[in-house]
């Protein structure tokens, strides 16, 4: 248990530190930077549990999930100039923080809806890119997921080794292996520049004007 719990706050800090990076890179103000790290720590995971029936959502239960994202947004505030040095930070905490969700909501959902394979991947899946919508949605930018990222793909298919493995190994390895898996071909995607393909506008329109 303990081991769990150390994995949702490694996930929540993760995303706290990529959505407080994001809003000090929009220059909003420490209110909107904690506001920011918030929503990106534990608004996938409310999303999951209303649409679950899961009322109150944990995050409103466990306000120490807040504390652990309002330290991480205020470290990430006062070290800026420090994390900001360390290259691609927000991207390799954003992957964190997507394997983390994606393996906290997937078990979540696979306990109460065991028998629903696909209930269980689409909750992972929400919890996992839900609060980084959020981030981006606020910060005025278009999602990873709406993008040519390998993003949601690196989700599902996380979520589905969490199904594969968790009746053959124990509850705390098919966690692991799903944020193993996620993390690792989010990462993969982002430093080998694999992309989904994105239809051009420019060539839609030279095509119909010749």
């Amino acid at each position: 248990m303990y081991l769990l719990d150390a994995f949702v706050y490694l996930g929540i800090v993760a995303a706290g530190i990529s959505g407080a990076l994001t809003g000090i890179k929009k220059e909003m103000d420490l209110f909107g930077v904690i506001c920011l790290c918030v929503a990106t720590s534990v608004g996938g995971g409310i999303i999951r549990d209303l649409m679950v029936g899961s009322v109150p959502p944990i995050a409103f239960i466990k306000p120490s999930y807040f504390f652990a994202s309002l330290g991480a947004g205020i470290l990430t505030w006062v070290f800026y100039e420090r994390i900001n040095r360390l290259g691609p930070i927000i991207l390799i905490s954003d992957a964190i923080g997507l394997g983390v969700f994606t393996a906290v909501g997937s078990n979540t959902a696979l306990m109460l809806f065991d028998h629903e394979p696909f209930l269980v991947v689409s909750m992972g899946l929400i919890t996992g890119i839900g609060g980084g919508v959020l981030r981006d949605l606020f910060a005025k930018e278009i999602p990873y997921v709406f993008r040519k990222e390998i993003y949601a793909i690196a989700s599902i298919i996380g979520a589905v080794s969490l199904i594969l493995t968790y009746d053959y190994v124990p509850q705390v390895v098919s966690l692991y292996i799903c944020f193993g898996v996620t993390f690792v071909l989010r990462m993969v995607s982002v430093f080998m520049n694999l992309n989904f393909p994105v239809l051009s506008s420019e060539k839609g329109k030279d095509k119909t004007m010749g």
